[in-house]
């Protein structure tokens, strides 16, 4: 079994969707560490000897009793009896992949392997075509052919001593599928940022539905009541815009679509406020500071060669524009061209490829910046900790290092630091507490789901059970020269567990997974739970100490929120979605950004689409409560 962690010092922009080497021992901090090795000569499990185009494998196979990771001198290292699955891994957008995992590929020696395929990357849908499985829309399906909402699975494998994450884009998943919007194409925009009153206040809607419009006549007993339905209000470019968020401060939800940021009731979706921004909104947080200040990425123009480099900070508590920075160069080769932005406790991190900044989100003074030793810190994820993915150079680019710390927000200092073997790169940050980390081998197209303690030690790698194939969906915006470790949704974690969806499994009469909840100190199933019959579930998050599933609507049935108890078992309705918005709730495309507040389920459409024909007729935001 392949394993990232040893323990020594290791977009997206999005590194990652949907969705590994292990067995080294852990060395002391100071000590040198030996890279994970591959017996010479040994093929791959599903890997061709010459891979077809799009057509990666899944790593290579170590010689018999050696567990891959380890060199072969040393002992067997703690995960290297791991069993393995022989799922299919889903297409972007959730969408099956072509080429099926029927036929085991031969193993290193020339016997059959260990339910190893061979394994295609499906290309990302064409255009106009469907952004969806063939089934009911979900939160990681869609109904219109938006590329730029590619979705991205990351699927974990385990099998033969060793279990890998493959990347599922279609194309280089650091690639991007819309490039910046052409000022020509868009509207005009304000120079600077400015703030709007409350709207709509004739039928208390705020741009939303119709106000004779009752989406709860002929509601049935049991089923959750329509809060509101947003309509888009906004005149997008040809290609459309992402809506990023949401934030919740106080009682209203805030979300940032193309050149604005608003904020809305949670109680009646009424909007309360408007900031104008005069150029598109090019990167976001996960989170606002405590006290509800929100540090958005703005473009620096609205030309194609604008370059998405300038921070603005809005008061989400006033919708109020704050202070407004662009983030200055740290050297020639650095390109601020595509940033990705984080924030933990009263710090906003920018970081870019090689390089970062880090600022005070009350008033905007920078805290500090590029690491002057040999790594460069290139991203980070916040919320109740900071952590920060660097790339160390070395004299082989093709064999990366990469390095994971904890830092001081206020200082930038290091609280600890790990260090994954060579060939590892950081890729998304699942949970920042409890801390658990994808990280990918792009050379032997092995990916991995680790642990880690407060401490930055090595707690443990997923260990998923023979069969099952568990995703997470970390789709959205790609970056050129850049990688966003934040931005997954469907893993949750809790102090000791790790909830995960597998993929869905269409061999019966309709599509339907069940849920995963490994043990973070082993990194082994706890136990799993399936969905109820014929339906697809995924993790949203924890409350009240149970943890929150959102069941995707069918064609006939509408979605819900469930709740499954910390010990498994069998889950129950939280909120049932009615019947007379099924279909509307089937509508909302390009993936969902799907939440749970305060008694209150929110599903918003990633994206909508910029065309003339319905733009403003399309769904933003669909909310419901008890």
């Amino acid at each position: 079994m392949s394993q990232p962690p040893s323990q020594q010092p290791p977009q997206g922009g999005f590194g990652a969707p949907q969705e590994p080497p292990q067995g080294t021992p852990q060395p002391p901090q100071d000590q040198p560490q030996q890279p994970p090795q591959t017996p010479p000569g040994d093929q791959a499990y599903g890997y061709p000897q010459t891979p077809p185009a799009q057509q990666p494998g899944y790593g290579y196979p170590q010689a018999p009793g050696q567990a891959p990771g380890q060199a072969p001198d040393q002992a067997p290292g703690p995960f290297g009896q791991a069993p393995g699955p022989y799922g299919q891994q889903p297409g972007p957008y959730g969408r099956p992949a072509t080429g099926g995992y029927g036929q085991p590929a031969p193993g290193p020696y020339g016997q059959p392997g260990h339910g190893y395929p061979q394994h295609q990357y499906p290309g990302a849908p064409a255009p106009g075509g469907p952004i969806g499985s063939g089934g009911s829309g979900g939160p990681f399906n869609g109904k219109t052919g938006i590329l730029a909402a590619a979705a991205v699975a990351v699927v974990l494998l385990v099998g033969a001593g060793a279990w890998y994450v493959v990347s599922d884009s279609g194309d280089d998943p650091k690639k991007p599928v819309a490039g910046p919007s052409n000022g020509t194409d868009d509207p005009k925009a304000p120079e600077t940022p400015s703030a709007s009153p409350s709207v709509d206040e004739g039928d208390g809607t705020g741009g939303g539905r119709e106000g004779n419009d009752d989406l709860n006549a002929g509601r049935k007993p049991g089923e959750a009541k329509v809060a509101w339905l947003q309509k888009n209000d906004v005149d997008l470019p040809r290609n459309g815009g992402e809506i990023r968020g949401p934030w919740f401060v106080g009682d209203t939800m805030i979300t940032a679509l193309y050149r604005g940021v608003s904020g809305y009731s949670v109680a009646d979706g009424k909007k309360k406020w408007t900031v104008e921004l005069p150029a598109d909104v090019c990167a976001t947080p996960n989170t606002a500071s405590p006290d509800g200040k929100l540090v958005i990425a703005i473009e620096n123009g609205t030309t194609d060669r604008s370059t998405c480099s300038v921070m603005q900070m809005i008061d989400l508590n006033t919708g109020k524009a704050g202070w407004k920075s662009e983030v200055k160069k740290a050297g020639a080769f650095d390109l601020i061209s595509d940033i990705s932005v984080a924030i933990s406790g009263n710090t906003v991190t920018a970081g870019r490829t090689s390089y970062s900044s880090a600022y005070r989100v009350s008033d905007g003074k920078e805290l500090f910046g590029t690491p002057t030793d040999n790594c460069r810190t290139f991203s980070f994820a916040g919320g109740p900790k900071l952590i920060a993915a660097a790339n160390c150079r070395n004299d082989d680019v093709d064999n990366p290092q990469h390095q994971l710390q904890e830092l001081d927000p206020a200082t930038g200092k290091a609280r600890w630091t790990y260090r994954p073997p060579r060939g590892w790169e950081i890729t998304k940050v699942y949970s920042v507490s409890p801390l658990v980390v994808s990280l990918d081998n792009k050379k032997k197209k092995q990916w991995s789901i680790a642990a880690f303690t407060d401490s930055g030690k090595l707690r443990s790698q997923m260990s998923p059970a023979k069969g099952d194939t568990v995703v997470a969906n970390c789709g959205g915006t790609f970056a050129i020269f850049g990688q966003n470790l934040e931005g997954c949704s469907g893993v949750v974690a809790d102090a000791d567990t790790l909830y995960m969806a597998t993929k869905a499994d269409s061999t019966g009469s309709a599509r339907t997974n069940k849920v995963v909840a490994f043990d973070l100190n082993t990194g082994k199933p706890k136990w799993t739970a399936p969905a109820p019959a014929e339906r697809t579930v995924t993790p949203v998050r924890m409350d009240g100490g149970k943890l929150v599933l959102y069941m995707e609507p069918r064609y006939d049935k509408a979605g819900a929120m469930l709740t499954l108890p910390p010990t498994g078992g069998s889950t129950s309705v939280l909120l049932q979605h009615p019947e007379g918005t099924n279909r509307i709730e089937n509508s909302l495309f390009g993936g969902l950004s799907v939440r749970y507040e305060d008694g209150r389920s929110y599903i918003l459409p990633k994206r909508l689409s910029g065309r003339d024909d319905g733009e403003m007729e399309q769904a933003k935001a669909l909310v419901f409560s008890k």
